[in-house]
C-alpha cells in the first residue's frame, strides 16, 4: 500500500511537471476548456463591471457637482465685490471730474474777480411747489451771510435768504415773481457788451424753465444766444455772475422797452453741491463793520466799569 501511494504520488507529480511545461509553452490558440473558462469568466464579469462603473461614476459626479457648486459661490462672491468696487470707482472718479471742475471754475473766477467761493453741499430741497427753496450745509459757522449769492459751475441758483449756524436755506431764482414786493431782481447785462446792454431779471415762468428780462432799451444790443450775466450795477448780486442765454427778444407791453427770454445755465433740478461767493469788503463797508465790532465790544465792558 505504500508504494502504490508513492506510485500515484510519483504519476501525479509528472501530469503536473508536464501540464505546466504544456501551459507556458508558446502556443497560438487556446485550447476549449481554456476558452470556454476565458468566455465564461469575461461574461459574468460584465455584469459586476458595469453597475460597479456607474456607481463609482455616480460618486465621482457628484464630488464634482459639489466642486462646481463651491466654484460658483466664490464666483458670485468674487463678483459681488467686483460691482461693488467698480460703482465705489465710477462713483469716485466722477466725484473727483467734479471737484477738479470746480477747482478749475474757482481758480479761474479768482483771475477775473477777487471773490472767495464757499463750497457747499445740497442737503434738502423743499417740496412745496409755492415755496421752493434749498437747504445748504454750511451757515454762519462759515462766513455765510443773508443775500449771498449760491451759484454752480454753469450759472446762478440764487441767494441766502435765511442763515443757520450750522445751514442756509436759499432762495432760487426759479422763485423770482414781478409782482412779488419780497423777491429780489437781478440787474443784468450781456457778456463783453456789459457798457452797453441793461435790464432785469424779475419772473421765472415754470412753464417754459426760462427767465424774463425785461426793461430793455429799444437800442439795446442784446440779441439771441447771447450769454447773459449781472451787472456791475447789482446791490446783492456780485457782477460777473453767469445768468443764462438769450433765446428771444420781442417788443415789451407797452411797446416802450424790450422783454427777452432767458434759458438758465444752472441746471437747478440736479444740484448736488454749489458754490456761496463772498464778496470782499469794500473800504467803507470794512470800516463800518469795524466800527460796529469795536460799539458792541466797548458796550460789552460797560457793566463792568
Amino acid at each position: 500500500m505504500g508504494n502504490k501511494r508513492l506510485f500515484l504520488l510519483l504519476i501525479g507529480l509528472i501530469l503536473f511537471i508536464a501540464i505546466m511545461g504544456f501551459s507556458l509553452g508558446e502556443r497560438r490558440n487556446l485550447t476549449w476548456p481554456e476558452r470556454f473558462v476565458n468566455d465564461t469568466v469575461a461574461y459574468v464579469q460584465q455584469w459586476f463591471y458595469r453597475p460597479a462603473g456607474y456607481f463609482a461614476g455616480l460618486f465621482e459626479d457628484v464630488r464634482t457637482m459639489g466642486q462646481i457648486y463651491d466654484e460658483n459661490e466664490r464666483l458670485r462672491t468674487a463678483l459681488a465685490a467686483y460691482a461693488r468696487d467698480k460703482n465705489a470707482y465710477d462713483r469716485m472718479k466722477l466725484e473727483n471730474e467734479r471737484l477738479m471742475e470746480r477747482l478749475d471754475f474757482t481758480e479761474a473766477q479768482k483771475t477775473k474777480n477777487d471773490y472767495e467761493y464757499i463750497f457747499a453741499h445740497v442737503i434738502s430741497a423743499s417740496p412745496d411747489p409755492y415755496n421752493r427753496t434749498i437747504k445748504l450745509d454750511v451757515g454762519s459757522k462759515q462766513g455765510i451771510t443773508e443775500n449771498m449769492v449760491v451759484t454752480t459751475v454753469d450759472g446762478l441758483v440764487g441767494y441766502i435768504s435765511r442763515v443757520y449756524p450750522l445751514s442756509s436755506t436759499v432762495t432760487p431764482i426759479t422763485e423770482l415773481n414781478g409782482q412779488a414786493p419780497d423777491v429780489k431782481s437781478i440787474p443784468a447785462t450781456v457778456d463783453g457788451k456789459e457798457s452797453e446792454s441793461y435790464g432785469f431779471i424779475e419772473t421765472y415762468n415754470r412753464e417754459t424753465g426760462q427767465l424774463l428780462m425785461t426793461r430793455i432799451a429799444e437800442n439795446d444790443p442784446l440779441e439771441e444766444g447771447d450769454i447773459v450775466i449781472t451787472s456791475e450795477l447789482a446791490t446783492v448780486f456780485p457782477h460777473g455772475i453767469v445768468i443764462g442765454e438769450v433765446v428771444s427778444r420781442q417788443v415789451g407791453d407797452f411797446g416802450l422797452t424790450h422783454t427777452a427770454y432767458i434759458e438758465p445755465a444752472a441746471q437747478l433740478d440736479k444740484l448736488t453741491d454749489v458754490f456761496v461767493v463772498k464778496v470782499p469788503l469794500s473800504q467803507t463797508e470794512l470800516a463800518e463793520e469795524l466800527a460796529e465790532q469795536e460799539g458792541e465790544a466797548s458796550g460789552a465792558e460797560a457793566p463792568g466799569q
